[in-house]
């Protein structure tokens, strides 16, 4: 085995500690450095590079400090005490160590991100791995940008409750909303949540990648009046071409689970119909007997050929069923009157509800029912031509 003394020769020390020049010390640093790192050590062994590199840390020159952080930034043999000291170091010092030394501890570490200021946040939300201790520390007192990056990185275990901080601190920042959204991983209290605090595209890839209960992506698809993607919903309902109309929407990539759910509890069948058979590859009149005519199994079946999310098909399901058992003649609150239907129907379904979906549900049928009690009686309104509504 050999020993730090024979490994290390005298003429790197005395360069090392002596050099005429910032770069002369900074090379034998590098070469001091990688040989510590490359050679089995013994515990006195250990200790002699320990203080060979204390004498580097405290090099005035720049250039040999970074030697040091650079070259030993991944390596268990870096001193905790030379390490902490390179971390309060000048950025170009300081950022390598931050971002991957395994020496620092989770109290190391959080005192860094509540004390070093964003740009030291930063490289601690880059670290190959960041327990929940310090990612939630950082989701408390994290810059933006620095929340940002440790969203970004799945490598940081947060929390439900540090990412619930994260949203509640950001809201109005679509970078950090957007960085959780994309996580590998989300529990189903934050998807629900967050999927409510972004854009369609970002709301999409929640919807489709991550669990969202079958009661939450109704309640999407009922929230719908103040969102673009409504406008295309009632053109559904004007065009003259269904087949073409949902074509031009895929070839798009519009076409996609949420605005199909967001149609059907619209009452537009049709454009559900026509928007399955263009996902399913299969057509119209197959698509329609086996929504409509094949019992159970046909909507499943042309359901999982079009390729949506398994997760979704029970809201889905809902929405068809409901359709079925009512008469939808185009008169007026014939909308009101299948949403009501489709919510009580939703609630009385064998399906997991966690209790805040159901109280939801709930008030949404209470504002269904005061907005009809609210209407004026019949009588007291002028007649007016009813309007044409395309529910087949």
């Amino acid at each position: 085995m050999a020993t730090t003394r024979s490994a290390l020769t005298e003429i790197d020390i005395r360069t090392l500690v002596k050099g005429a020049t910032p770069d002369e010390r900074a090379a034998a640093a590098h070469k001091l450095c990688r040989t510590i790192d490359e050679t089995q050590l013994s515990a006195e062994d250990r200790e002699t590079a320990a203080d060979i590199l204390r004498i580097m840390a405290a090099d005035a020159a720049e250039l040999v400090r970074r030697a040091l952080a650079v070259t030993l930034k991944k390596s268990p043999l870096l001193p905790r005490d030379v390490a902490l000291k390179l971390a309060r170091d000048v950025e170009s010092v300081a950022l390598p160590v931050l971002s991957f030394s395994p020496v620092f501890t989770d109290e190391d570490l959080v005192e860094i991100v509540r004390l070093g200021g964003p740009v030291r946040q930063v490289a601690v939300a880059k670290r190959p791995r960041l327990s929940p201790k310090v990612a939630d520390v950082l989701a408390q007192t994290g810059a933006e940008r620095a929340v940002v990056t440790a969203c970004a990185n799945d490598a940081v275990e947060f929390s439900e409750g540090g990412l619930q901080q994260v949203m509640a601190r950001f809201e109005a920042s679509e970078r950090v909303l957007a960085a959780v959204a994309y996580r590998q991983t989300l529990p189903l209290a934050v998807t629900e949540r967050l999927i409510h605090m972004v854009g369609d595209q970002v709301r999409e890839h929640l919807m489709t990648r991550h669990a969202v209960a079958p009661q939450a992506a109704l309640q999407l698809a009922l929230e719908t009046a103040e969102r673009a993607s409504i406008d295309l919903i009632d053109e559904a309902g004007r065009v003259a071409d269904m087949r073409s109309f949902v074509a031009h929407l895929s070839e798009g990539q519009r076409l996609t689970a949420s605005l199909l759910l967001r149609g059907l509890v619209r009452g537009q069948m049709t454009f559900f119909e026509w928007g399955i058979a263009e996902l399913a590859g299969v057509p119209h009149h197959r698509t329609w007997l086996m929504i409509h005519d094949a019992g159970p199994l046909g909507l499943r079946a042309i359901y999982e050929r079009a390729g949506l999310p398994a997760r979704l098909f029970p809201a889905f399901r809902a929405a068809v069923d409901t359709f079925h058992s009512l008469e939808l003649d185009g008169r007026a609150n014939d909308m009101e009157r299948f949403q009501e239907s489709l919510l009580q129907r939703f609630l009385t379904q064998p399906l997991p509800a966690a209790s805040e979906d159901v109280d939801y549900l709930l008030e949404k049928m209470d504002q269904v029912a005061e907005s009809r009690a609210a209407e004026p009686e019949p009588a007291a309104v002028m007649a007016e031509p009813e309007p044409e509504v395309a529910w087949l």
